[in-house]
């Protein structure tokens, strides 16, 4: 299950937003997994809440002037209803001084209190986009995963089929690779799944005859893209497995498949000599584009066919009327 702890955060965001981590020092520990947050009715970051307090608290300066105008009773009574929630961390941003009330929680309840020079509206805006995706439900998938024309494209197929190497062709022909044998897919919205490279095969693609190859050093920095997001799997279909005879030549209904709930347009290429695999997958993704376009090859070829024969029909019964 997806989770995460707050040093990790700290460490991840401490260049990004110039954290400083001033108490709570020992409750680094602490962490946030997706099963808690989807039970919980808490928002994941906001702004200093005390009717729905946010799994992480974040003052500016308005909410430390609002802190520092309370009665001592309100004061305990606020600092007592921030304490009872499930609070993972507190931000103070902007670069104001710490609130003594503030410091006294983050110490007592050895909760993490960092500070950070940006205003609140950048933390929340640079952190949100973070945890989504920390917290985002994913999984690992064989393939290869590709930029073709702008869109996110996943080869999949049985070993030594050819992912590699139609590839490879792709990238030579000015795409851009992702991703080469493991590819890992994360669910950060629910309809849009996000595909990256394990960090020890980032850059690399495997083919065989050739070993090991670093794409960005032999086609340049163009040539590798660090993340994309996946719209389309292009599934290739070894000649042994399949019989062309049978295979449907104008299919009716869309493929898709679903991966972590959400369904993926699918695209099945048989293998078989003399076919250009690299020019079929370029053609796949050009009619998967204007069928979002709303443009639809294979309906607007049945519309005309079946146009046609209407128009057969009525010319065959006006020579029979005459």
């Amino acid at each position: 299950m997806p989770r995460f702890n707050v040093a990790q955060l700290f460490e991840d965001k401490q260049s990004n937003l110039s954290l400083t981590w001033e108490a709570g020092k020992d409750g680094g520990d602490r962490y946030l997994d997706a099963e808690a947050v989807a039970r919980s009715t808490q928002g994941m970051i906001g702004h200093l809440n005390f009717i729905h307090p946010n799994w992480i608290q974040v003052l500016s300066e308005t909410e430390a002037k609002y802190l520092n105008t309370l009665g001592a009773e309100s004061l305990a009574q606020s600092m007592q209803q921030i304490a009872q929630s499930d609070l993972l961390c507190i931000i103070v941003a902007g670069g104001g001084s710490v609130p003594d009330s503030i410091r006294a929680l983050a110490d007592a309840t050895r909760t993490p209190l960092f500070c950070s020079p940006y205003s609140s509206l950048e933390v929340i805006w640079t952190l949100r986009p973070y945890l989504g995706r920390v917290l985002a439900p994913s999984c690992s998938r064989h393939g290869v995963l590709l930029d073709v024309l702008g869109m996110g494209v996943m080869i999949t197929g049985e070993s030594s089929v050819g992912k590699s190497e139609l590839a490879l062709e792709l990238v030579s022909r000015g795409h851009g690779l992702v991703a080469d044998d493991v590819v890992e897919l994360y669910r950060i919205a629910p309809e849009t799944l996000e595909g990256c490279c394990p960090p020890i095969l980032r850059d690399f693609l495997e083919v065989r005859g050739l070993g090991m190859l670093n794409i960005r050093t032999i086609f340049g920095e163009t040539a590798v893209r660090r993340k994309k997001n996946m719209k389309l799997i292009v599934h290739l279909q070894k000649p042994s497995s399949v019989d062309f005879n049978t295979m449907e030549r104008l299919p009716i209904n869309d493929v898709t498949e679903s991966v972590l709930d959400v369904n993926i347009r699918k695209v099945i290429i048989p293998v078989a000599a003399g076919r250009n695999l690299a020019v079929l997958v370029e053609a796949a993704v050009r009619n998967y584009v204007l069928q979002l376009r709303g443009i639809d090859s294979a309906q607007e070829f049945f519309a005309r066919h079946q146009q046609e024969m209407e128009n057969g029909q009525n010319r065959q019964k006006q020579e029979n009327e005459l």
